[in-house]
């Protein structure tokens, strides 16, 4: 059984209910739920919540909502790979293990069906653990900064003061969209990043991770022209 885990716990912090806060006139929950079913990839598509709430909207939008999970599993330090290992394992119970697993992000917009059926076709291809989204820095993190607490400069890597943007190596960092793996590799807890893993890039105008309000903001702009471009649909 392919199965899709969408992770949407009721207590975000920054955001509050951050998971089924209204983007463009429906909650941001439902455009991953829509994609995932569009996608035909998928026996069954699920949203692991704790939140009866969000429960009711996800099944208005055609997800599966088959328990509640836990209070240890909706805390604020509750990380994704165990509510992802929960949802398998609870299918396990009713004998019906999931073989090939995606967890699509409940703020992610900017998913897309073709995105997720061509990761899924290169995980196979490639025998790969896990195929996941990423995209590339904007600028090289060798050239990184932060500030002293005295609100003074201070590089993170000084040796490369003199180098070249050109000439450093390019670094990628998650997308924050969605992560195809084999049920077994999440039952196990293997880590995502990691030589078992094939990357699917992404180019960084679809890409924003939503996580405090400055993000929301960016994201209704970026939407707004990508839907005007035609690039999401």
């Amino acid at each position: 059984m392919r199965l899709c885990v969408i992770p949407a716990r009721g207590g975000s912090k920054r955001i509050p209910r951050k998971n089924i806060k209204e983007f463009f006139g429906q909650p941001i929950i439902s455009y991953s739920i829509k994609v995932a079913i569009a996608s035909n990839c998928f026996d069954r598509v699920i949203v692991s919540t704790d939140d009866a709430e969000i429960s009711e909207v996800a099944k208005s939008f055609g997800a599966e909502v088959p328990f509640l999970r836990s209070q240890e599993l909706s805390d604020d330090y509750a990380g994704t790979m165990p509510v992802i290992k929960h949802a398998i394992e609870w299918f396990d119970n009713l004998e019906q293990p999931p073989t090939e697993v995606c967890c699509i992000y409940a703020t992610a917009p900017f998913v897309q069906v073709d995105a997720i059926r061509n990761a899924y076709a290169q995980m196979r291809h490639e025998n790969a653990d896990y195929c996941f989204s990423l995209t590339r820095f904007a600028s090289p993190i060798q050239r990184a900064i932060n500030l002293t607490p005295e609100k003074r400069i201070n590089m993170f890597y000084p040796d490369y003061y003199e180098k070249r943007s050109q000439d450093l190596v390019e670094a990628y960092h998650d997308a924050g969209q969605f992560y195809w793996g084999k049920a077994e590799a999440f039952r196990l807890q293997q880590p995502l990043f990691s030589s078992a893993a094939s990357p699917y890039i992404l180019p960084r105008h679809l890409v924003q991770d939503i996580d405090s309000k400055e993000d929301w903001k960016h994201a209704e702009l970026m939407f707004q022209v990508l839907k005007h471009s035609g690039e999401l649909v």
